[in-house]
């Protein structure tokens, strides 16, 4: 990562405007001198700019970002250059409306808002190349450019006869025959059946919606047409500038069932593969009223935790906020000392970068009231600055830190298509499925005890790792199944669940209940999944104290397995509900129902005992003081967060000193109220 990113110390900065205040000089002078006093280093600029670089077709203008550059090259800052192509013009709009996407009602749309063009359009693939290669070959050479910004969080659709034709160009590369697609998508169902590759069209209210193989290749090919745009813009910058890294900002949702989440619209594990450095714009909902603090921030754990895992290297929060968003219900800012706190968050768990939307706030439109460095007030004195400032001088004692791996021997298994697959099937519970909360309920486990995690899709190397989660794995590829035999039988540990292996890479079911090779595995057969209503729990034994279960409860029957816990009630009354493997040197546990947090938390500690996971720094872990831990040069540096509004004490193995403060720290050491310490021992 270092060599990746050519610059010494973290990143602190963001996105910058100018264009906006171009008729305030005043603003642009006062902007450079309030950057200096925040610490940052580093701006982000032309994300959505095109319309000034190219204010008519094939004429530019360059001289506002030329400044950009000469005022960083003066303070010895760092200029990451977005390509324009999230937000065209509307000269291109209206010349070349085939740029324009199409929805899936089949209307096309007119220019308006952004991320609102034809990935497939010759038209716009050219004009962007065109953009892209002027940008380059003004700036490539510019010593403040140390990476290109491809576009702007990639989302969405088009359905327009371009999109529609490289849609069934797609499906005939994957299936060859119409036979073979009828097969895949089992189209007897309900007389479905192609006789000509012209009939095949994107799933669409307006024609078919339940076809689940269908929709599943759809999210799919949306994913690989917006891979083949990227590459697209990344081949005409690396053509002028090959030694530049170029990424684009993965993003986050949050919804009422999930939590706060990766984004699961595009296969960031597939995408993963085309960027230089994973980038993500992070956005928790600090301080709502329906979680914790502490569940927050396990929450944003967890994604920092996905981000670094998707090429295990150093990644970059590319948007934060200093204060609060503006497209929330309830827009709350950062209460004194949170920013501090979540910012090192991302530090501690493998981010070489905070950098935030946005620099200065903007003057109008929908983002006026987004959080921003600088605000409307354009002073140095408000809160929200101040704390920038502080954040920016902690960075700098840091520096050193910057390009730090980490150590995890514990890995948490997701798949998007997978996923997409689950929340797209009929039966069952529709509100319930919930499979991002449920392996996040299993992170908490380990983030609460402070044991680093990975999240990593089906097709990484596991063999790295001592203990391998992954419940809710629905669609399963026999690649997959073979890989988690061939690592039991070496010697690891994976734990499984209901709602695993059902459907092939098709979505379709698998015939016979649990796949042979799965059956062998866990030494059991399942019989059938009882989905149980919201206030409906029934009961599991297990290790003499008894559970309550919810949502799904899987009837199974141990063949070879044994079973650890039983069910107390209903029509499977005695049967198996917690079943372990042995099968060559490594053991496999099988959760056939839905348990609480207090079940998994005794469940996973023999296991972490066993397999001597727990943390060597920390003495006792605390659910509200999260330790992460990097490595560098041989040294380990300890991030210590406190996520409650109490003061915590921690207990530590042995001494060390903090580096935010150059002090000694023994063997205790006590964090205030949303208080951090990076301690190196």
């Amino acid at each position: 990562m270092a060599d990746l990113i050519n610059s010494t110390g973290f990143l602190h900065g963001g996105d910058y405007n100018p264009d906006q205040w171009l008729k305030h000089p005043e603003i642009l002078a006062q902007d450079y001198a309030l950057m200096d006093q925040a610490h940052i280093n580093t701006v982000t600029v032309g994300v959505f700019s095109w319309a000034l670089l190219e204010p008519t077709e094939g004429s530019y203008n360059f001289a506002w970002l030329d400044y950009v550059f000469e005022k960083m090259n003066e303070r010895h800052g760092h200029v990451i250059l977005a390509t324009p192509s999230g937000a065209r013009p509307h000269w291109l709009s209206q010349t070349y409306p085939e740029v324009n996407r199409v929805d899936d009602h089949g209307q096309r749309h007119t220019h308006g808002f952004r991320h609102n063009h034809c990935y497939s359009s010759p038209v716009y693939r050219e004009k962007v190349r065109q953009i892209d290669t002027a940008l380059a070959k003004r700036y490539g050479n510019n010593p403040a450019l140390i990476m290109w910004h491809i576009s702007n969080e990639f989302s969405g659709a088009c359905y327009c006869d371009l999109c529609q034709a490289n849609w069934r160009s797609w499906l005939q590369r994957k299936y060859q025959t119409l036979a073979a697609l009828n097969d895949a998508w089992c189209l007897s169902v309900w007389s479905g059946l192609y006789s000509d590759w012209s009939q095949v069209l994107p799933p669409s209210p307006l024609g078919e919606t339940k076809v689940h193989g269908m929709d599943l290749d759809w999210k799919r090919f949306v994913t690989d047409m917006t891979i083949d745009f990227y590459d697209a813009e990344v081949a005409a910058v690396k053509a002028v500038t090959p030694e530049l890294p170029c990424t684009t900002n993965f993003m986050a949702e949050a919804s009422p069932q999930e939590g706060f989440t990766p984004l699961i619209g595009l296969d960031y594990a597939k995408f993963a593969r085309h960027v230089d450095v994973v980038s993500w714009d992070s956005y928790p909902a600090w301080h709502n009223e329906h979680e914790s603090i502490a569940e927050t921030a396990m929450q944003t754990a967890y994604i920092h935790d996905q981000y670094w895992s998707l090429k295990q290297q150093p990644f970059l929060v590319m948007e934060s906020t200093p204060s609060f968003v503006n497209w929330a219900q309830y827009n709350k800012p950062k209460q004194p000392g949170m920013h501090l706190l979540s910012s090192l968050q991302q530090i501690a768990h493998g981010s070489d970068s905070t950098l935030y939307f946005q620099i200065r706030q903007a003057w109008g439109n929908s983002e006026k009231y987004h959080g921003a460095v600088i605000g409307h007030d354009g002073s140095a004195d408000n809160r929200v600055f101040q704390e920038v400032a502080q954040y920016g001088g902690q960075l700098e004692k840091l520096a050193a830190i910057k390009g730090a791996t980490k150590k995890v021997r514990v890995a948490i298994v997701f798949d998007w298509d997978s996923n997409w697959a689950l929340n797209r099937g009929g039966g069952f519970g529709r509100p319930t499925r919930l499979g991002l909360k449920t392996l996040q309920k299993h992170y908490a486990i380990f983030w609460q005890q402070d044991i680093a995690c990975d999240i990593v899709p089906s097709t990484a190397d596991l063999t790295r790792y001592d203990l391998v989660i992954a419940p809710m794995l629905y669609l399963m590829r026999p690649a997959t199944m073979t890989k988690l035999q061939a690592y039991v039988a070496q010697g690891g540990t994976l734990v499984s669940s209901y709602f695993t292996g059902m459907v092939d890479e098709y979505d379709r079911v698998n015939l016979g209940g649990l796949p042979a090779p799965l059956r062998e595995l866990f030494g059991i057969e399942t019989r059938e999944l009882d989905t149980l209503l919201p206030h409906e729990h029934y009961h599991v034994q297990y290790d003499q104290q008894t559970y309550a279960t919810h949502d799904y409860d899987e009837v199974i029957t141990a063949t070879t397995a044994t079973v650890l816990g039983t069910y107390q009630d209903n029509f499977y009354q005695g049967t198996p509900a917690v079943t372990v493997q042995a099968t060559g040197a490594g053991y496999a546990y099988y959760l056939g129902a839905r348990l609480d947090t207090e079940f998994l938390t005794e469940f996973y500690a023999p296991i972490i005992a066993k397999l001597k996971l727990a943390n060597d720094f920390v003495t006792t872990p605390s659910e509200v003081v999260s330790c992460q831990t990097r490595y560098k040069n041989g040294q380990a540096y300890h991030f210590l967060m406190n996520f409650s509004t109490t003061p915590q004490t921690v207990e530590l193995q042995r001494p060390s000193r903090n580096l935010l403060t150059d002090e000694a720290v023994g063997r205790t050491i006590t964090l205030p109220k949303f208080g951090t310490a990076v301690l190196q021992a």
